[in-house]
């Protein structure tokens, strides 16, 4: 089971949970889900944030699909963007509003960040799930 949890008296969030609690049982730690082809070796999307975040969404389906798992068993998410405030909220909102949205409304980071691992690359996600 899953339980999220938010005060009045912390700080109003867009969507997220200040607290998000799994029962004892397994966790699966996806890795940096990116924007890449089926090789690995190019990013999708060159200067294209949101179709960045749409590859990286599909990817992202494909992993939790292999734990076993899906967006509402999502605990734990980290977005890291490349660029600032704007790009940032860009990001999130296109993930929210996505196949996987429900992944956002656990514990969540947004980071904005001067680059990532491959050059081109715009966006990663890493998620944490609690396996049903």
């Amino acid at each position: 089971m899953i339980e999220r949890r938010s005060r009045d008296d912390l700080h109003a969030t867009s969507g997220y949970h200040h607290v998000t609690i799994a029962s004892p049982g397994r966790l699966a730690f996806l890795a940096g889900q990116m924007p890449m082809d089926e090789t690995g070796t190019r990013v999708v999307g060159v200067g294209d944030l949101d179709r960045q975040v749409d590859v990286t969404v599909e990817h992202t389906l494909k992993a939790l699909a292999l734990a076993g798992a899906r967006p509402e068993d999502v605990v734990r998410s980290v977005v890291y963007v490349v660029g600032g405030q704007e790009a940032a909220a860009r990001a999130w909102h296109r993930f929210a509003e996505s196949s996987i949205g429900a992944a956002f409304t656990s514990a969540s980071t947004l980071l904005g960040v001067a680059a990532l691992g491959f050059p081109d690359q715009l966006v990663e996600l890493e998620l944490t799930a609690a396996l049903p």
